[in-house]
């Protein structure tokens, strides 16, 4: 079985971030980047199929400038067997964009099973996989918190309002993985990111389509106000409850 897992390099989120001098970006000097949450648990979730089916290949894509190179590489490390790196100056905001240029490159790959993560936490638009299987004429399942695949076709759970739905589709498919599915991504060894640097890695001129929706300005949200004491024990209470009614109008 041949699976590809899309993924994407993402600022931390736990950043204090700057706007840059465009006004319309995200200043990234000193921002630390890595690969998005969801898209390790699609990863993790790649690894574990093919570790059950004898014969299968596990190929992360991840569509960016050459830094998304060290996030293709921890993909590598964790136990991918190849990475694409389809090159573009940088990521458009237009999702339908990033999605011609992926499916391009997976059209021919001849996939059996194409994973996303449900969404991307810088964005969180969670559109590509779904963009993406529209495109290339697959099957999607989305957030799917259980996966298994037997014979030519899989079957997948997800959680909806209150309850459990249970899905089956033929192969090929395309899958958003939720963080359910997957407790806990591995991390890469010693032995894994030394071999990660011996495994081939492609790189590929991204055939974007165009961009359709561009980043026109960007504003940082308003600083809170202080936080205030306004008493102390059971005397604070009323004055408490007022507060948050009149002022911060949670009540």
């Amino acid at each position: 079985m041949k699976i590809a897992v899309c993924i994407k390099r993402v600022p931390d989120m736990g950043a204090r971030f700057k706007i840059g001098a465009d006004g319309a970006s995200i200043d990234e000097t000193g921002l630390k980047f890595d690969m998005s949450d969801f898209d390790e648990w699609a990863v993790e979730a790649a690894l574990q199929l093919a570790e059950k089916n004898a014969g299968s290949t596990v190929t992360v894509i991840s569509l960016g400038p050459d830094a998304v190179q060290e996030t293709i590489r921890k993909a590598l490390a964790m136990g991918a067997d190849a990475g694409v790196q389809l090159k573009a100056d940088g990521v458009p905001a237009g999702g339908l964009a990033v999605a011609e240029a992926l499916a391009a490159e997976l059209r021919e790959g001849g996939y059996d099973l194409i994973l996303f993560g449900r969404v991307a936490v810088d964005t969180a638009a969670g559109i590509t996989g779904v963009m993406v299987a529209e495109l290339l004429g697959l099957p999607c399942a989305t957030a799917l918190s259980k996966l298994e695949v037997a014979g030519g076709s899989a079957t997948g759970e997800r959680q909806i309002e209150g309850g459990t739905e249970s899905l089956s589709f033929p192969l090929p498919a395309v899958c958003t993985i939720d963080q359910g599915l997957v407790t806990q991504a591995r991390y890469p060894s010693l032995k894994g990111i030394m071999a990660a640097k011996k495994k081939p890695l492609a790189v590929k001129p991204a055939a974007l389509g165009q961009a359709g929706v561009t980043i026109a300005k960007m504003e940082l949200p308003a600083e809170r106000a202080a936080g205030r004491i306004v008493g102390e024990g059971a005397d604070a209470v009323p004055e408490l409850v007022r507060l948050l009614q009149t002022e911060a109008k949670v009540l």
